[in-house]
């Protein structure tokens, strides 16, 4: 590990250097956190960015050094004032997924860098307050409107992709960005409100699926979330061959999302016949796609995409509740339950 810092030190090239700490860092995690944290106080600026990567890498390789990583980052950030390294460090907090880094990149938000400023849009995007009106939240809805088209297109994807808020704040900053002058953070503003299911991004997502030049991977994901049958006609000039284009079309296709409802119901009264202490139900995420069946209502309980699951059972719903049942034996404490074994 020691030798491959060195050479990272060495390096001329940006590219080699990161390659050669990422290799330190997943050989040696904590000798990686011990050296990065002496990078930390050189008086040179590259070796105090360089230490920061170091920290990035040992955190997205090791789980047990983010906590260390975390704090060093942190008391970095408190007397740090080279862009660089503030770019550098606002990476590696992203790699820690410490929530305690939420309230540092809040701070560098408001960097008079615009790179600064781009690197922590992309962190926030990796951490989720759990509140609808957060810092990590109230933060992405500023950087939105950055007067860096950069800063808003990332920030515009951390705020309508990454997270999952939504909010009548949210949805402004979204549509306010679907009118964007930059095309780039227009779709990114465009498909983060389609992911919401507002029937606002209906026209916006058209045009997008309309492009001369064809549409994104993400594109057809909004489509597919949104589910308006008005986008069906252009979804119908893609290969559904083409990763994502599939599930666009049978999400808008009302014909055959009325079969996927239908069934769905038909697996859950299965199941309920079948093996009722496994309390099965279909739920639909706001910002997700398709129909998820969930088993119980704790947060590690299984559950099943509906409809990878019926493609199993050759859209049977029968064979699809016996194929989750076939993965959930009965066991005595489901005999005690129940008073009597089931089939």
């Amino acid at each position: 590990m020691t030798e491959l810092v060195g050479q990272a030190l060495d390096a001329q090239d940006r590219h080699a250097c990161e390659g050669l700490l990422r290799r330190a860092a997943e050989a040696d995690g904590r000798g990686a956190l011990a050296r990065a944290v002496d990078l930390l106080g050189s008086p040179r600026p590259v070796e105090r960015a360089m230490g920061c990567d170091l920290l990035g890498f040992a955190s997205d390789a090791h789980e047990d050094v983010r906590a260390g990583a975390a704090d060093a980052l942190s008391a970095l950030a408190a007397r740090e004032s080279e862009p660089e390294v503030l770019r550098s460090l606002a990476r590696a907090l992203d790699q820690t997924q410490d929530r305690r880094a939420v309230p540092v990149l809040v701070a560098l938000a408001g960097h008079r860098d615009p790179e600064v400023r781009q690197a922590t849009a992309i962190a926030l995007g990796g951490f989720d307050s759990g509140l609808p009106d957060g810092p990590d939240v109230r933060t992405l809805i500023a950087l939105a409107r950055d007067p860096d088209p950069e800063v808003r297109n990332w920030a515009t994807f951390s705020l309508g992709f990454q997270s999952g808020a939504d909010t009548p704040a949210v949805r402004a900053a979204l549509w306010e960005r679907t009118r964007d002058a930059d095309p780039d953070v227009r779709a990114e503003g465009v498909r983060g409100l389609a992911r919401r299911r507002d029937p606002r991004a209906t026209a916006p997502l058209r045009e997008l699926l309309a492009d001369p030049d064809g549409a994104e991977v993400l594109t057809f994901r909004a489509a597919e979330i949104l589910g308006a049958p008005e986008l069906l006609p252009l979804l119908e000039d893609y290969d559904p061959d083409d990763h994502g284009v599939a599930e666009a079309l049978a999400a808008c296709d009302p014909a055959r999302k009325a079969r996927l409802d239908e069934a769905a119901w038909a697996l859950v009264r299965a199941l309920e016949q079948l093996r009722p202490e496994l309390s099965a139900a279909v739920r639909a995420t706001r910002c997700e796609p398709g129909l998820t069946l969930g088993l119980g209502s704790g947060p590690d309980a299984p559950g099943y995409d509906v409809g990878a699951l019926l493609a199993r059972a050759g859209n049977d719903p029968l064979r699809a509740a016996e194929l989750v049942c076939g993965d959930h034996p009965v066991t005595r404490s489901d005999v005690t339950a129940t008073g009597h074994p089931e089939n």
